[in-house]
C-alpha cells in the first residue's frame, strides 16, 4: 500500500528499487547521490544537477553500483516529438542543416507561487526551460560537440505578481537572456535562445532546415503537436498527423520507460547520459558567455531508440 514517509524510512526500506527526485535544483545531486548510496535506481527532474561535477559524480556512482539513473525531461517521448523523429529519420527534410529554437517569455513571477529559486543558480531560463529544447534537438540530431554563447542579466531585482507573494521581490542571482550558437557532431548548426526578459508571448517554437525542406516542431514542454512540414518539391506548409501516442500530458513516460527497461536488460531511453550531456551543454552557454571563447563539449550519448508508432497500451500499457 503507498504510504508517506521521510527519506531515511524511504531509502531503507528493500522494497523500494526506484526514486523518483523531484526537489528543488540545489539538491538534486545531494537527493540522487544518497539514493544511489541506498542500492536505489533514480529518476530525476532535470537538471541531473547543478554542478557539472556532481552530475558525472551520479553518473560514475550509478555505473559503479550497477544502477540505473535517468533525467526528465521525457517530453521527447511523447507524439508530437516522436512524429518529427520519424519524419526526419524518413529523410522527409533531407540532411539537416541548421537549427532554431526560440523559448523567449517575461519570467514566471506573474504566474508560479514561489519563484525565487528560478532566478538563482542551477535555474534561470537556460537551467529551467533549456533542457526541454536541447533534449528534443539532440534526440533528433544527436550530440553537441561545441557551444559558443552570450548570456546577461537584464532586471537585477523582480517584482512578484502571482500569489502567494505578490509584491514581494526577487534578487537575480544567474543569467536570465542566454542566446548562443550550437555545432552538432553530425554537422547540423543551431541557435538557441532562452530569455526570462521579452515581453512577447509568441516566440517559443524550434524549426529545423534541411537540404530538402523545412520542419516545424511543437513546443518540446508539451507531448503533443502540432508539427508542420514544408517540402521543398511541395513549397507549401502542411500539417503532420501524429503518428505516435502520448500527446497529452503524459509526464513520468521517462520513469515508465525506465522501469520497463530495468525489468527487460535493455537501456532505457531518458538516460543519465542525456542528462549530462544537456547539463554541460547548459554550463558551455555560460562559460562561453564568461570566457569570451568557443567552449567544446566532452560529454556523448548513446541516441535513444524511437518508441514504436503503436498504442499506448502495446508500448507502456498505460493511457495516451
Amino acid at each position: 500500500m503507498p504510504k508517506a514517509c521521510g527519506p531515511e524510512e524511504l531509502l531503507a526500506d528493500p522494497e523500494v528499487e526506484v526514486v523518483l527526485n523531484l526537489t528543488v535544483p540545489a539538491v538534486h545531486a545531494e537527493v540522487s547521490l544518497a539514493a544511489l548510496e541506498a542500492g536505489k535506481h533514480v529518476y530525476t527532474e532535470k537538471p541531473l544537477a547543478v554542478d557539472l561535477e556532481d552530475g558525472r559524480l551520479l553518473l560514475d556512482l550509478a555505473s559503479e553500483r550497477g544502477l540505473l539513473i535517468g533525467c526528465a525531461p521525457d517530453t521527447f517521448l511523447g507524439g508530437g516529438l516522436q512524429t518529427c523523429r520519424k519524419v526526419m529519420d524518413e529523410g522527409l527534410i533531407g540532411k539537416p542543416v541548421a537549427v532554431t529554437a526560440l523559448m523567449m517569455t517575461h519570467g514566471p513571477e506573474d504566474w508560479h507561487p514561489n519563484p525565487d529559486f528560478l532566478y538563482q543558480p542551477g535555474a534561470g531560463p537556460m537551467f529551467d526551460m533549456g533542457p526541454y529544447y536541447l533534449t528534443a534537438l539532440t534526440t533528433l540530431m544527436g550530440p553537441i560537440r561545441r557551444v559558443t554563447g552570450s548570456a546577461r542579466v537584464t532586471f537585477p531585482e523582480r517584482t512578484v505578481t502571482s500569489e502567494p507573494l505578490a509584491g514581494s521581490t526577487i534578487t537575480v542571482n544567474t543569467p536570465t537572456h542566454v542566446a548562443g550558437v550550437m555545432d552538432f557532431e553530425g554537422g547540423t548548426v543551431g541557435t538557441l535562445v532562452t530569455s526570462f526578459d521579452v515581453y512577447s508571448e509568441e516566440h517559443s517554437r524550434i524549426d529545423v532546415y534541411g537540404t530538402e525542406g523545412t520542419l516545424s516542431l511543437p513546443d518540446p514542454n508539451t507531448f503533443g503537436g502540432p508539427v508542420r512540414l514544408w517540402r521543398s518539391d511541395e513549397k507549401a506548409w502542411t500539417d503532420v498527423p501524429l503518428t505516435h501516442p502520448y500527446t497529452g500530458n503524459s509526464r513520468g513516460l521517462g520513469l515508465a520507460d525506465m522501469a520497463q527497461a530495468l525489468r527487460a536488460g535493455r537501456p532505457h531511453r531518458a538516460s543519465g547520459e542525456l542528462g549530462l550531456h544537456a547539463l554541460e551543454v547548459v554550463h558551455a552557454f555560460l562559460a562561453s558567455s564568461e570566457g569570451g571563447r568557443h567552449v567544446e563539449v566532452e560529454s556523448t550519448f548513446e541516441r535513444p531508440e524511437a518508441l514504436p508508432a503503436r498504442s499506448a497500451a502495446e508500448i507502456f500499457g498505460g493511457r495516451a
